[in-house]
């Protein structure tokens, strides 16, 4: 059996939006999507992923990587904007591919998603869980909320909050958008609130030295547990100086994951011409802003000598600073914003889950009848199937070694979007493009390098991972996708 590398037309993606029985609501405006894009992206990270990297690796300028960082993801963001202004049909990278580098390519990205958005969902339900034992734990005596059963992890707030935000996705992406629309400025309150109140404790003299001298650390771990660019080049890990900036823009860039949520909605848009490029732009504008007042704001508060893990692991975060300037109620008000910040983190991820996967069903590479809708123009039952998937994942993964994997999945999928804009633009040059990544193929080109470069900080355990992952999913195409797509069974009726 070989693989397929047919291409699937733009035309013929965007006529299948309009099949009866598999047609989604368009309800949405460049509003909405920008209110999903920052409910996803600004989640825990912005308060704990802060001040850690600060203490550990970059000192005061954590404020540059956050830079570098939206840099490397505003090159993407680009590169998405155009891509769904000419193809808005849901899926995303997948049905991108599709377009550009064949059926093969398509599932590939298909399958990697899997990896960005469920397990994401899996591992953040899991950490919203925390945070909500945390937050009930101020006011009320409450026992353990996860019980260990043989090799199952059975976590109560884990199926809480993924039952709930699936009922809300099966009512309807309007009601979701609103739902978001209260969560994220809770949040984003939270944010403003911190920003503001650190600004009167900020002492100039921290932001000294900005970029703290050099100090080589101990080799990037053994075997497969180094980075792969350690282990393809054997050096070893620098805390602070111009290197340690440039991993420290590694390790925030993932802060900013689930921008490219935005795009997997692009067919529920009322113009996504004009307003998912707009929406993918808000969002990554939004989101710098408060991560680089953030980090302004950590840095300035105390010295990033205070922000360095403790010798029996803890790890600093945004708590960490207002503790130190006696500040000691921002604990609640922090736990408060984490709850809030990953309950529309869980939403989006199931949202561009349910919304990939789809695409692929109504292409046929997975059983069809799962992109049936509903009376209110959402897939049900591919929601219903998708959150039992995460809540089981939930019960039996360690959450803890896959997180990184949802990190090279994202990457990976980042750079087909980059190349295949380029190849579209010399396929299909004919196509009407609502945006237009400027300096082509200067920048497409850029965001390829810099993502391949952040891919190749990851260990090299996690790359091994990943490959397995791969090659199970083309045996599933092998055995299932390759002769039931669409594409496949019109070849054959010819």
């Amino acid at each position: 059996m070989a693989v397929n590398w047919r291409v699937k037309s733009c035309e013929q993606s965007i006529a299948d939006t309009d099949e009866p029985g598999t047609r989604l609501r368009k309800d949405l405006t460049w509003v909405d999507l920008t209110i999903f894009g920052v409910s996803v992206v600004v989640g825990a990270g912005i308060f704990t992923i802060t001040a850690s990297t600060a203490g550990n690796i970059t000192g005061p300028a954590i404020i540059i990587s956050f830079l570098i960082a939206a840099v490397t993801c505003g090159l993407a963001a680009l590169c998405y904007a155009e891509f769904a202004s000419t193809l808005p049909v849901a899926g995303s990278a997948y049905t991108f591919s599709y377009a550009t580098f064949g059926e093969f390519v398509a599932w590939i990205i298909g399958w990697d998603l899997i990896l960005e958005f469920a397990v994401a969902a899996a591992v953040v339900g899991q950490g919203w869980s925390s945070y909500l034992q945390t937050v009930l734990g101020y006011w009320f005596d409450i026992g353990p909320m996860r019980w260990d059963v043989g090799p199952l992890h059975i976590d109560l707030g884990t199926i809480l909050i993924i039952s709930t935000v699936a009922a809300l996705l099966c009512y309807g992406t309007r009601l979701s958008s609103r739902f978001s629309l209260i969560v994220t400025a809770i949040k984003v309150t939270v944010v403003l609130i911190v920003v503001v109140v650190g600004a009167f404790y900020i002492n100039p003299a921290n932001y000294t030295p900005f970029i703290p001298p050099t100090e080589p650390g101990e080799a990037a771990g053994t075997g497969a547990d180094q980075s792969l660019f350690s282990l393809l080049t054997g050096a070893t890990t620098s805390h602070y100086g111009l290197f340690g900036v440039l991993a420290g823009a590694s390790i925030v860039f993932f802060a900013f994951i689930g921008f490219d949520v935005v795009a997997t909605t692009a067919e529920e848009t009322k113009d996504p011409q004009r307003d998912v490029a707009k929406g993918i732009l808000a969002t990554l504008g939004i989101v710098t802003v408060l991560y680089v007042a953030v980090s302004i704001v950590v840095s300035g508060m105390v010295s990033y000598t205070e922000l360095k893990t403790a010798p029996d692991g803890t790890r600093a975060n945004l708590a960490t600073a207002f503790s130190a300037n006696g500040i000691d109620w921002a604990a609640v008000l922090i736990s408060v914003g984490a709850l809030a910040g990953l309950t529309t983190v869980v939403m989006v991820m199931v949202l561009g889950q349910t919304r990939v996967l789809f695409a692929m069903a109504r292409d046929g590479l997975l059983p069809r009848p799962l992109a049936k809708t509903s009376s209110r123009g959402t897939p049900v039952r591919i929601t219903v199937m998708i959150a039992g998937l995460i809540i089981l994942a939930g019960m039996i993964l360690p959450m803890e070694k896959l997180e990184e994997m949802v990190n090279v999945g994202t990457l990976f999928a980042f750079v087909l979007v980059s190349a295949g804009v380029l190849v579209l633009r010399k396929t299909r040059p004919d196509l009407k493009r609502g945006f237009r990544v400027p300096l082509s193929p200067w920048l497409p080109i850029a965001s390829i390098i810099a993502c391949l470069w952040l891919m190749l900080n990851l260990t090299a355990v996690t790359w091994i991972r990943f490959i397995i992952w791969m090659v199970l999913g083309v045996v599933v195409y092998l055995l299932y996708g390759r002769r039931h797509s669409r594409l496949a069974v019109a070849e054959r009726v010819r």
